[in-house]
């Protein structure tokens, strides 16, 4: 493509961005800066559509990008522009507001919220795989035969088990019992746990042995239990987008999408495989179950490990310049509050700074 063709697909994307209507020769004219005839600019526009990078919905004189189009934008022609710095601070507060060593799941879901909220879009998060494994188990007695357990994963995440006794325990009996666990099983699973255990209950009181029996079977069933794999925040926003609103067989598609979660998370999971933002168009990218929806994602660490992948879904006419980076600020911060809560970290984490 020559620099001039190069420039009026520019122009003509973003002109399309930003007012959703096709675009004629006459604004690409006026925006471009080039000094064209309108026969050479049309004749430029009909090379780019025999290309298939521009197409010339129903009998309209102007033009719209094709998922190719915006794939070739995306990829060689977007400007990225760093955010305000309201919304860097307003990121950055939340976030920490949100930071609590004991609850990172709160964290995850303020980001996702957060997403929304600044892109006007839906966000959505694919949230870290819960470990099978427990770190520290701690038992408080509630009432008479009733014992609430904590059960706190390696990765800080909180699970509460309330069991229900044949008989009354003491609360020095309970912290033997959390203590004797912790002691002798942390960082195990609780199946594991319980195999090990059956050797040792020779060793502990009868109705100690009957709370760790319990406490094995509450434990296993709080680890397997259906986790939310993906949050979404927002996706009501998407109701009061034209591209949308104006096509309810596109909208009941999308919102397929939300309810089944299955190809958000095929999607979101690929996204985590990649270093930085990365931008899925419909239509272009069979990931992406719905025409005219894009998906701008990246991935978010723990300790420099990727644990899962966040984004913003929005129509594939958004404005790119200003969501990439949002969701690249959104997961730096992440990362760096769930690094910090799971005490690894030994100071807050910072603030946010735009992306290169």
């Amino acid at each position: 493509m020559d620099p001039r063709s190069h420039l009026l697909l520019k122009t003509l994307i973003e002109r399309y961005i930003a007012e959703g209507q096709p675009v004629g020769s006459r604004t690409l004219s006026r925006w471009s800066g080039l000094d064209l005839s309108a026969a050479t600019i049309r004749n430029v526009m009909s090379d780019l559509e025999e290309a298939g990078l521009i197409v010339s919905p129903h009998t309209s004189a102007g033009r719209i990008p094709t998922p190719r189009g915006y794939r070739l934008f995306v990829d060689t022609m977007l400007t990225v522009q760093p955010l305000e710095s309201v919304e860097q601070q307003a990121l950055n507060e939340t976030i920490q507001q949100n930071l609590q060593p004991a609850s990172p799941q709160k964290v995850i879901s303020a980001a996702a919220q957060l997403l929304s909220s600044l892109s006007q879009f839906a966000g959505v998060v694919l949230t870290p795989r819960r470990s099978q494994t427990f770190k520290h188990v701690e038992f408080l007695r509630l009432g008479e035969r009733r014992v609430l357990m904590i059960i706190v994963t390696p990765e800080g995440d909180v699970q509460n088990r309330m069991i229900l006794l044949e008989q009354d325990l003491s609360a020095s009996q309970l912290v033997e019992a959390g203590n004797f666990l912790n002691t002798h099983f942390a960082g195990s699973s609780f199946d594991e746990a319980a195999s090990r255990l059956k050797q040792e209950l020779g060793s502990l009181r009868d109705e100690v042995q009957t709370l760790m029996q319990a406490a094995m079977a509450a434990g296993s069933q709080a680890m397997s239990d259906d986790q939310e794999q993906v949050l979404i925040s927002g996706e009501r926003r998407l109701l009061d987008v034209a591209d949308f609103s104006t096509n309810m067989a596109r909208l009941r598609q999308l919102f397929d999408v939300f309810e089944s979660k299955t190809s958000l998370l095929r999607l979101l999971e690929t996204g985590g495989n990649a270093e930085g933002v990365q931008i899925f168009i419909g239509g272009e990218s069979q990931l992406v179950p719905v025409e005219e929806v894009s998906v701008v994602a990246a991935p978010y660490k723990v300790n420099g490990q990727v644990v899962g992948t966040l984004g913003v879904v929005g129509p594939t006419r958004m404005a790119y310049d200003r969501v990439v980076p949002l969701v690249d600020i959104t997961a730096r911060l992440l990362s760096n509050a769930l690094t910090y809560s799971s005490g690894e970290a030994g100071a807050p984490p910072p603030g946010p700074t735009a992306p290169a």
